[in-house]
């Protein structure tokens, strides 16, 4: 079986020293958990604004993928975790307007919403993916 390779790129925020952006083996490439940070600060962004925090957290998700070769069309599975349930709704909106317009084969991936405590007071959202490369 091939080597597992850590996918790094400075379009999306640093990982903690503990774990890779994303990581690749073979056709399979997982996206670890973002949030929405700014990668050229480090800075938490749009407090109080889930919807601008989901578009934020699926362009660092974006980023990290196409450092692994990947797309949205090659996504399987996405998982959205809230802080809470109110802003399921806003994320939702945010969600299928951002992964829609970057789904050219037109079937979107999987999806799960978790509602729990995040690292972060300000994280409203974090985002993690898994793809499969052809």
């Amino acid at each position: 079986m091939t080597d597992r390779i850590a996918l790094s790129t400075t379009d999306a925020p640093a990982p903690a020293h503990t774990f890779s952006q994303g990581v690749r083996r073979g056709p399979f490439l997982q996206v670890s958990g973002q949030g929405p940070v700014d990668p050229a600060t480090n800075e938490y962004l749009h407090p109080g604004d889930v919807k601008a925090q989901t578009i934020r957290t699926l362009q660092n998700v974006e980023a990290i993928l196409a450092a692994g070769g990947a797309t949205f069309d090659d996504v399987m599975m996405l998982r959205v975790y809230l802080t809470t349930r109110d802003d399921f709704g806003l994320m939702n909106e945010a969600y299928g307007e951002f992964v829609g317009a970057r789904v050219a084969s037109g079937v979107l991936p999987a999806r799960t919403t978790v509602f729990t405590g995040l690292p972060r007071e300000e994280m409203l959202v974090e985002i993690d993916a898994l793809a499969v490369l052809a």
